[in-house]
């Protein structure tokens, strides 16, 4: 049974619930198309939908959203090109139109939806987050352990090109044994989304899990180890403040620092700022090892290596692309190059890269760094997969 050759570590408390050994059978294509349907269809789906117009061997033709106003904005980002349009996603999976679903709802919906889809038998790619809660986290993995089709979850940034090289890096063993990863975002506030969802943490699962899960993945497939303890610190200082919803302020942190002590020794940490608008580049990631150091920066596309015995300044840099990418969009390209292993899985039976314990694992370490704030102590991940 094939495996993807990245590295998902697994805490023990959950290894029996988020088995991700995925059969992935081939699909047949119809008229040598993959054809899609889209779940949601606001900022992000509209992204997944423009990502897809241009991967080879693929057509968009469904879309499902109760909002009549996002319905009218697929079609006109469809151009000429006719969608079959629904204000229910029951009535999507129902029609048959479909060998494969993306799920860009908004991330409260994505559990029932999942296992909607899943109900259905269909190949899904679910945006990040898989879904909010710790106890949806374990009602998918008991559900869909043995889903046998594909299931890929969306935590892009793994293929952000200077981010993927930095992985190959690391991977092939450039900086030696891992020791320490840093990841900053310093950024922009939320942009806003159709009804502001976003702005609560009952809809989001809270800043770090909506927006840091992509970094939680990056810290396990970087560490190829298991998060043990998580210790944060963050609060809502600069952004919202003065928005009101039915008389209601938003509640998401604006700003964190999160540290993560991982099983072999390895530590991790991140540093979020989403009030920094002014800054050359929004992430910055570095890996330090025992023989060696490399760092990806966005946007500017750096690449960095430096190895210790070059001596100091002995640093190698380059700019990082990926010819394949027809579509930059939102993340550098990043969603088109997932939309093309999502399709290989699909079609050729090719692993899933990006899977169900993937998805878990980021939400888990997220709730923990939201609990860790709250209570303002260290918390285990063996606590939180507890309860």
């Amino acid at each position: 049974m094939p495996r993807s050759s990245v590295s998902r570590p697994v805490h023990p408390t959950a290894q029996a619930a988020l088995s991700n050994d995925f059969l992935t059978p081939t699909l047949g294509t119809v008229n040598g198309q993959l054809r899609y349907g889209i779940i949601g269809v606001g900022m992000m789906g509209l992204e997944h939908l423009r990502n897809l117009l241009e991967v080879p061997g693929t057509a968009v033709v469904a879309a499902a959203d109760p909002q009549p106003e996002s319905l009218v904005r697929a079609r006109t980002t469809m151009g000429d090109s006719p969608i079959e349009c629904f204000d229910d996603h029951r009535s999507l999976l129902e029609s048959g139109l479909c060998d494969a679903v993306v799920i860009a709802s908004p991330n409260m919906t994505h559990a029932d939806i999942l296992l909607d889809v899943c109900d259905a038998g269909v190949p899904v790619l679910v945006e990040k987050p898989l879904c909010t809660t710790m106890a949806d986290c374990l009602r998918l993995s008991g559900a869909l352990e043995d889903y046998p089709r594909p299931l890929w979850v969306g935590l892009e940034y793994r293929y952000m090109p200077p981010v993927a090289r930095l992985i190959s890096s690391v991977q092939q063993g450039d900086v030696g044994a891992v020791r320490m990863v840093a990841i900053r975002e310093h950024r922009y506030p939320f942009l806003s989304k159709v009804g502001d969802w976003n702005r609560f943490n009952r809809n989001t699962g809270g800043t770090l899990v909506e927006k840091c899960c992509h970094f939680f993945d990056l810290m396990n497939v970087l560490t190829e180890a298991i998060p043990v303890r998580v210790f944060a610190s963050g609060a809502q200082d600069v952004n919202h403040l003065d928005e009101r919803y039915d008389g209601e302020p938003p509640d998401i942190l604006d700003n964190a620092f999160v540290i993560v002590d991982y099983a072999n020794g390895t530590r991790a940490a991140l540093d979020l700022c989403m009030f920094a608008e002014g800054t050359t580049n929004w992430e910055e990631l570095s890996v330090v090892g025992d023989a060696g150091k490399v760092e990806a920066a966005l946007p500017s596309g750096t690449f960095r290596r430096g190895l210790r015995n070059n001596g100091i300044g002995g640093v190698d840099e380059e700019i990082v692309e990926d010819s394949r990418i027809r579509h930059q969009g939102f993340h550098h390209g990043a969603s088109y190059l997932e939309h093309l292993g999502f399709r290989d899985a699909v079609v050729n039976g090719t692993p899933v890269e990006v899977g169900l314990r993937d998805g878990v694992l980021s939400v888990a370490m997220g709730v923990a760094a939201h609990r860790s704030i709250d209570e303002a102590r260290v918390v285990t991940m063996d606590e939180v997969f507890s309860r």
